[in-house]
């Protein structure tokens, strides 16, 4: 049976906190993980259906048509550490090819793993399997609950193998990128030797192609980030109206980034029990950053953060890269 350890903690007062402080800023902004309420995460789900929306399914094309060079790559019996697992479907998928010794899905809430990681067991009952409910944004080193099952089960000297799949890396500017990653660098080398990190990258390509992905015709992406300010109601205690705001996307080419905002539709005051915000018209909230990669300039980054050369794999395209990179 799969294991659960819950390590992040909700503390109210801080998320009111932080939500009170980013829209009082200049300009005003709310993080990206504000979106995923649980009517946020089915929107997303929606999203990746999207004809517009490319990154799920190439990044799905690569992984169905180089498996098997992945690995060639991932040391065979290693401890998958899947950042962000969510529904464990991306793992789930590899799992006769990468053929890991033992599973450790991180996500921010051990209740979301439940389902997902008891259905993957039941499928390989051979694995360790350890849910862990944790907030890796903010630090990424496994905790001393996770040291004690991996030894329990004689696995503290097996290869790591982290595994960030979807471009999650892109939320991440360049410099907290490579925090990130010198931090899953040093995760890896914790482990056997042979461990290393399989990521997917979104690349960098024409705005016609990428501002579509972020502003579809039916309007999903738009409900997506308008969802945020009803997240950020129950949260704070605010009164947004969704109907008073306008989502903007649009590829900034010189930070290589897709920028999404909401813009107000005409002056209005937001008010919360401790602050309020004057918001005039057309004034912006930025919800989301997503930046985009060359391979040479991802390379280089994940060189930066300690890894060896990387080897990297494509669509037939050239919109998405999957890099595996050696911890040594």
């Amino acid at each position: 049976m799969p294991e659960f350890v819950q390590i992040h903690k909700n503390n109210d007062a801080a998320l009111r906190a932080e939500l009170a402080a980013g829209l009082l800023a200049e300009p005003p902004r709310a993080a990206p993980k504000f979106f995923y309420d649980a009517l946020g995460s089915r929107l997303f789900d929606a999203i990746t259906e999207l004809a517009e929306y490319y990154p799920t399914r190439t990044e799905a094309a690569i992984f169905a048509a180089h498996g098997a060079a992945m690995a060639q790559r991932v040391p065979p019996h290693a401890v998958l550490v899947d950042l962000g697992a969510g529904n464990c479907a991306k793992a789930a998928r590899l799992f006769p090819v990468l053929r890991p010794g033992a599973y450790v899905a991180v996500d921010i809430s051990v209740d979301y793993l439940q389902d997902a990681v008891g259905e993957l067991q039941q499928r390989h009952r051979h694995v360790p399997m350890l849910g862990l409910g944790m907030d890796f944004s903010a630090r990424l080193a496994l905790p001393p609950a996770a040291a004690d099952w991996l030894e329990r089960h004689d696995l503290a000297a097996a290869p790591r193998c982290v595994f960030y799949p979807g471009s999650s890396i892109g939320n991440f500017n360049p410099g907290e990128s490579l925090a990130l990653l010198r931090q899953a660098h040093a995760l890896c080398a914790a482990g056997g030797p042979g461990g290393g990190i399989l990521i997917g990258v979104d690349r960098v390509k024409d705005k016609a192609v990428l501002e579509p992905a972020y502003d579809d015709a039916l309007g999903v992406t738009a409900a997506f980030n308008r969802n945020l300010l009803l997240n950020v109601n129950t949260l704070l205690g605010s009164d947004f109206a969704p109907a008073r705001w306008r989502h903007v996307a649009f590829y900034d080419e010189a930070a290589s980034r897709i920028e999404m905002h909401l813009a107000s539709d005409g002056a209005q005051t937001v008010r919360w029990p401790s602050g309020e915000r004057r918001f005039a018209d057309g004034e912006r909230l930025h919800t989301e950053n997503s930046y985009k990669w060359t391979p040479g300039a991802f390379e280089a980054l994940l060189r930066e953060a300690g890894f060896g050369p990387a080897t990297h794999w494509t669509d037939e395209r050239g919109w998405f890269s999957v890099f595996w990179a050696p911890a040594a």
